[in-house]
């Protein structure tokens, strides 16, 4: 832009990107400026609400929840700080190498049994357990005697954002946890057991580990809830500037509304939820539901900027 085009400029918002006028260095040569009228209106691509449906049987290997191309990213991405998959094993197969590029990936065992090996001790898992792993790779997932089918999510597109690499084992923020299904049945008994308040975000399991407590957080970035749904009931309309990534665990006659869409729910589907999205969830079935809800919560609970608020009265309809 000539002297005299910057002349006519009436509002500075109208100004293009500024480059150094005579740049003694290559340093001083990749400077860039703008100002407080044209820096802050960067428009970027909303997230998407969407349904994700598991792998059809007979089909093995990773599947990616992608929603990269939508959110205009160049990695795998379901939301901008996280990737949920699938990953079905036939049975006495293994998936090797399995590199976790995060600082951290929950994993919910959906069918079968197996073991992992690799960077942690090795760990044996069943049907309904939940294990957590630090960012490796070269892990080793092996099924049993029959074909193993997981959900994971981690936190991929927060680091492939900024090029980063996970820590070592030896000095990452989490360890290996392992919540089995047996433990995690008894913690919901003692959580029905017990009553709620209004305020209370319906009955749910909070997981959490030994080094993450303080935080109530599962990473230092991602959170991980079990919520439960009973019949003829709905969760409150409600928002929050997490993104949330919810796998159907179990729902007849269930659905979510988000930002006024209704969501059918389907055995094993993944929800994407939108940050700041209105979202509520209905049960019409005969039998209690259950969904496992990832959010970037950590994010945001570190940042005070989770800003969750309900968006309808209690006993509303």
């Amino acid at each position: 832009m000539t002297a005299a085009d910057i002349a006519t400029v009436v509002d500075m918002a109208d100004l293009p990107m500024q480059h150094p006028r005579a740049p003694a260095s290559v340093a001083q040569a990749r400077a860039r400026f703008f100002n407080s009228g044209n820096a802050f209106n960067v428009k970027l691509p909303e997230v998407p609400a969407r349904l994700f449906a598991s792998p059809p049987e007979g089909r093995y290997g990773m599947f990616d929840c992608d929603q990269s191309r939508a959110l205009g990213c160049g990695f795998p991405a379901t939301t901008p700080l996280m990737l949920a998959r699938y990953v079905r094993i036939a049975a006495h197969d293994a998936l090797l190498p399995l590199d976790v590029c995060a600082t951290g990936s929950v994993w919910y065992v959906i069918s079968g049994s197996g073991s992992l090996t690799g960077a942690v001790d090795r760990l044996t898992f069943g049907k309904g357990d939940v294990f957590l792993l630090p960012g490796a790779p070269g892990y080793r997932l092996e099924a049993g005697a029959e074909d193993v089918l997981l959900w994971t999510v981690g936190n991929e597109p927060q680091l492939a954002f900024e090029r980063a690499q996970p820590a070592p084992v030896a000095k990452a923020t989490i360890d290996a946890v392992h919540y089995s299904a047996a433990e995690i049945e008894h913690q919901f008994a003692l959580i029905f057991s017990s009553g709620t308040s209004e305020e209370t975000s319906g009955r749910a399991l909070i997981f959490s580990s030994d080094r993450q407590a303080a935080a109530r957080n599962l990473t230092p970035t991602l959170t991980l809830s079990f919520n439960t749904l009973e019949p003829n009931t709905h969760q409150r309309t409600h928002r929050h500037n997490s993104a949330a990534i919810t796998l159907v665990v179990q729902g007849e006659g269930c659905h979510s509304v988000v930002g006024g869409a209704v969501c059918p729910w389907a055995p094993w589907s993944t929800l994407v939820t939108p940050p700041g999205a209105p979202h509520s969830h209905h049960n019409a079935g005969p039998r209690g539901a259950l969904f496992l809800i990832v959010q970037d919560g950590g994010l945001h609970y570190h940042a005070r900027t989770m800003g969750f608020e309900f968006l309808e009265a209690a006993g509303d309809r």
